[in-house]
């Protein structure tokens, strides 16, 4: 069994995610490509992953791709969490975790709607109408919010109480459970947005938008294979706990889709790592490097086991619920933590002593930085410790 140290690891993170100066490309999509999907609970992270991984790439750059070009494509997928995907990666996530995400979903709201009483006859078949008028709705308008979507379909406007015992407790309609659900299922997607960059309120459109044929349909244990092969790509070598937590999957679903691949077994400092046989290779260190990556981007969320590359940060740089927020690499580990304030200017806390000529070139990513947001000021969906005192 080959060992690979942590030095190792680090240097593959560094190319593989295009950290490293020299892997950076100005190509939106194939940084997504290099990461497997862009995370995007936060919209601004789709953006500012980007950023850090190009040499000239603008918000506008990256609006083309998602609006214009349509290479990339935003859908829930793992664990119920928000990306920005490849659109020739779409028929992999559907078929691995959508669908299951869609069946689920529709279960919880359908249980709402025939608890609540307000359907007669069957709940299900019911459903089913609405979503297929909604999908029709949309296909005439081509883009809508969510708001005239129920102007079109006044069945969406139906009313329900989720927990009528309870006094906090009051009735919703049914919009957003409805578009949430074919969006799962692949039917429509989340457009343009209301706003910058940074905005969360989208317009929905037809799936027919991005893919005129829709989603193609993929057997789910090919899906499977192919996400973990494109994971283990990216993020290798790693446990299997950290392809189980970043699948969402059971442990035995992830060993089944591992039986498809040719993977060998390696030794990561006494733990039991995976790597795709073809990417056994050492990688060599590159140059020195640092970068600002913003909340939740996809290397530091890439693993569930993070002490190679985190160290004893955790405390001030996750909030209680495990997300990330701003981080400052320097060679393929976080050294610190960066927030902006509401002014723009971009503030910074080193956790550890990197040396002066790390601190320039972390100035010099605080300036492209600055630069990259201009006037747009980004609200955090979350605060973590050290970004509260830096903002306060």
């Amino acid at each position: 069994m080959r060992s690979i140290d942590v030095a190792e690891r680090r240097a593959r993170l560094a190319v593989r995610h295009r950290l490293a100066a020299a892997t950076r490309t100005d190509q939106v999509t194939e940084i997504a490509k290099s990461l497997v999907v862009l995370h995007a609970t936060d919209p601004a992270t789709v953006f500012l992953s980007v950023g850090a991984r190009s040499h000239t790439v603008t918000p506008v750059d990256v609006e083309r791709a998602l609006y214009d070009e349509r290479t990339l494509l935003r859908m829930l997928a793992m664990r119920r969490t928000m990306f920005v995907a490849p659109t020739e990666l779409v028929p992999v996530l559907q078929a691995s975790c959508a669908d299951a995400l869609a069946h689920k979903q529709r279960r919880t709201y359908g249980k709402y709607i025939e608890q609540a009483g307000v359907v007669d006859g069957d709940v299900w078949s019911w459903l089913a109408e609405v979503e297929a008028e909604t999908h029709d709705a949309l296909l005439a308008k081509g883009a809508a919010t969510g708001s005239q979507l129920s102007k079109a379909v006044p069945r969406l406007r139906t009313q329900v109480n989720t927990a009528p015992e309870k006094a906090y407790s009051k009735p919703t309609n049914i919009t957003t459970w409805v578009l949430v659900t074919l969006g799962c299922e692949g039917r429509i997607v989340r457009g343009r947005p209301n706003g910058s960059w940074t905005s969360s309120q989208y317009t929905w459109e037809p799936i027919e938008s991005w893919l005129p044929a829709g989603v193609p349909a993929l057997p789910t244990e090919q899906a499977r294979a192919e996400l973990l092969r494109q994971w283990l790509r990216a993020f290798g070598p790693a446990p299997i706990t950290d392809l189980k937590w970043w699948t969402g999957w059971g442990l035995g679903e992830v060993r089944k889709a591992l039986t498809d691949l040719d993977v060998v077994e390696v030794d990561l400092d006494g733990t039991t790592g995976l790597l795709l046989a073809d990417n056994a290779e050492p990688v060599a260190a590159p140059e020195p490097w640092t970068a600002l990556l913003p909340a939740l981007d996809p290397t530091p969320m890439g693993w569930q086991s993070r002490d190679w590359y985190l160290g004893p940060h955790a405390p001030a740089l996750f909030d209680t619920n495990g997300n990330v927020g701003p981080t400052i690499w320097w060679n393929g580990r976080i050294v610190g933590g960066w927030a902006q304030r509401a002014d723009g200017e971009i503030v910074y806390r080193l956790l550890e002593d990197v040396g002066a000529d790390a601190v320039a070139m972390i100035e010099a990513e605080v300036a492209r930085t600055t630069e990259w947001f201009g006037e747009v000021r980004a609200i955090p969906r979350f605060r973590t410790p050290l970004q509260r005192e830096l903002t306060a």
